[in-house]
């Protein structure tokens, strides 16, 4: 799951979504960081999440729908598609309105400013720049997103021709997401009450 999604599943504690957003810019073990505990509970939640993720059996299913050489990247491809999915339907996930949450996650990331690494600090510029984690809803911005990925990764790869691939498959990676996506909110509240009780 992408962004979006990971801030959502934490729920109303910014501290689980600051975690939630660290997750992608932190390495290493997570008691080794040098970050208060509920956020550095935020970043094992979102390991949690990615794990149980990658083995969906819907997840798994979604990949096998990308043709080579897109389903090497079907990682990326999904994570970002389903954060699409997300804010596409947002008020269905959410008693949130998608503009307000997202203006909410970007001011919490400027509230903590200085827990943030450098990376993540660029990346919110580049949220502020594009309206995300909202922006994800418009096909544009997603497809310029999976660009803009492909020229960081190190090795010539097929993301800036992604999207066309995506869309012809929306009926379908659509179908698997509202099946994942509720079991998914499911595994996150058992993992939330597990360790707040």
């Amino acid at each position: 799951m992408n962004h979006l999604a990971h801030a959502l599943l934490a729920g109303d504690n910014e501290y689980l979504q600051l975690g939630g957003m660290l997750g992608d810019f932190v390495h290493g073990p997570a008691h080794a960081l040098a970050l208060p505990p509920t956020v550095i509970a935020g970043i094992r939640l979102h390991r949690a999440i990615d794990v149980y993720t990658d083995a969906h059996p819907d997840v798994l299913a979604a990949k096998a729908l990308l043709p080579s050489p897109y389903r090497r990247y079907a990682g990326i491809l999904l994570d970002m598609w389903f954060d699409h999915c997300l804010a596409r339907d947002f008020s269905h996930w959410s008693t949130q309105p998608l503009d307000r949450f997202s203006d909410a996650l970007r001011a919490l990331l400027w509230r903590h400013d200085a827990l943030l690494p450098p990376a993540l600090q660029r990346f919110r510029s580049y949220m502020e720049l594009h309206g995300l984690p909202a922006g994800y809803a418009d096909r544009a911005v997603l497809g310029e997103a999976l660009a803009g990925i492909g020229q960081r990764l190190s090795r010539a790869n097929p993301l800036d021709s992604a999207l066309p691939v995506l869309v012809a498959r929306e009926t379908e990676l659509q179908e698997r997401f509202e099946a994942f996506f509720p079991e998914l909110q499911g595994f996150v509240r058992e993992w939330i009450e597990t360790r707040e009780g």
